[in-house]
This record gives C-alpha cells, structure tokens and sequence, in this order.
C-alpha cells in the first residue's frame, strides 16, 4: 500500500511532532515536515505532496501566502489548515485563499485523520479531466510531467513542465521572463 504522502507546515516544533508521530503509528501517511511558509513551499515543489497540512501565523511566509503561490501552480491539491484563528473572516479568507479546509485549534487527531481523509477522497471521486496538451508533433502530460514524440516519452523535471505549460497556456502572446521566474524560482536575480 502507497502511503499518503504529507506536507505539515507548522511552525510550533513540538504540536508538528505530535501530529507527524501520532498519524504516521497507522502507517498510513509518510509526512515532510516544514516550518514556515517559505519551507513549506520550497518542500512542496521537491516532495510533490498529495495534500497539504498548514498553520497560517507563521514566520517568513504565512500560510495563506504560501497557498496562494501554490495555486498558482497546483489548483487542486487538498489543502487544510490548521490554526487558532477562529473568527469567520479568518476562515473565510481561507478558503478564498485556496484552502478546501479549515480546522479550529485545539483538534483532536482523529478529526484531522478524517479530514485528510475526505479531502483526498473527493479529489479522487472528480472525474479525470484529459489534461494533456497538444504542442505539434509533441504531446505533454502535465499531470505525470511527460512529454511524448511518436511513442518516444521524455520525463521532465517540475519546473521544466511549469514552463512548458505556462508557454502553452500563454501561446501567441509574451510571457515575461521575470514573472516565470518569480513564481518557479522564487527570485528574478538573473536581471
């Protein structure tokens, strides 16, 4: 059985620990820990998480403006957050933000367990949309970041398929250099 690969972005060392150890005795999640939203985003593009597990008041980056940047390249990705903010407007901007979720602390861990486990649900019950684009000759499957050439197929890296379909996306018209590499890379140092 493939575990459910999990990205906890939480900057309270000791509640992230709790979670990770106590989820993970089922043996059914395999967890990436992050401690701020600068992290979390950076172990999202490497881990390639199937859901997302966030704190928002959290140094460097909140959890709201790491969501943000996430949608941009991922929009369906579970997303879930956990924080003390309890007020309707907090939750409000959370899921304007992209969360799918929003869990109140103090929680119980069996909550969240569930929680987790109906979001993945329902982005397994959607219908599978054909995603993969047509670029001449080429076929490109950004879901497995394939790219195929009369039955020959060529693996690319994330930022490689990000390019690819911002490029398609955006075809007959220019695509600012700058802006394709703030979001990837998180910096236009090149200018």
């Amino acid at each position: 059985m493939n575990k459910i690969k999990v990205l906890l972005v939480e900057d309270e060392k000791i509640l992230a620990a709790i979670i990770r150890d106590t989820l993970a005795e089922g043996n059914e999640f395999d967890f990436q820990l992050a401690a701020n939203g600068k992290e979390g985003l950076e172990k999202f593009r490497e881990f390639h998480p199937d859901i997302i597990v966030t704190d928002i008041m959290m140094p460097e980056m909140n959890g709201f403006s790491m969501v943000k940047e996430i949608r941009k390249i991922n929009q369906t990705l579970p997303v879930l957050f956990l924080s003390a903010r309890s007020g309707a407007s907090d939750v409000v901007e959370g899921f304007e933000t992209g969360g799918n979720d929003y869990l109140k602390k103090p929680f119980g861990m069996a909550e969240l367990s569930i929680r987790m486990k109906a979001l993945l649900n329902r982005v397994k019950i959607q219908p599978q949309q054909t995603n993969d684009y047509q670029l001449g000759n080429y076929k490109f499957d950004p879901i497995t970041q394939t790219l195929f050439l009369f039955g020959e197929k060529q693996s690319l890296s994330n930022r490689e398929s990000e390019i690819l379909k911002r490029l398609h996306d955006h075809r007959n018209q220019v695509l600012p250099m700058k802006e394709v590499l703030l979001e990837l890379w998180g910096d236009d140092s090149f200018f």
